[in-house]
């Protein structure tokens, strides 16, 4: 089972791979591909959210009032996605195929 800091470090370094092939030269462009990577934590740490706490999250609203409401990490997680993309799509770079693991490796 590869850890998650393997797989980040294989991303990374696919990313910085990819940009050197390209000729995509500068700290401009590694200090997005580490934009990308910080994003890539956040992403983690919204899905390990959802499975914790679902979809939908209990709230209390007074002593007496309870609800549930969407968990707003569902919401996050798109919005975090998306940046990742426009990041990739500036770069000219692609994703990692699969994820980013051989077919021997199970996360």
């Amino acid at each position: 089972m590869a850890s998650k800091k393997k797989v980040r470090d294989r991303i990374l370094q696919d990313l910085l791979d990819q940009l050197e092939r390209n000729c995509t030269v500068g700290e401009f462009y590694v200090d997005l591909v580490k934009d990308y990577m910080s994003l890539w934590d956040v992403k983690n740490q919204l899905i390990e959210d959802i499975k914790e706490r679902g979809v939908s999250v209990k709230y209390q609203n007074g002593a007496n009032q309870w609800g549930h409401k969407k968990n707003d990490s569902v919401q996050e997680l798109v919005r975090v996605n998306q940046q990742m993309l426009k990041i990739l799509q500036h770069l000219g770079l692609k994703p990692v195929a699969g994820n980013g693991m051989s077919d021997d490796e199970e996360m």
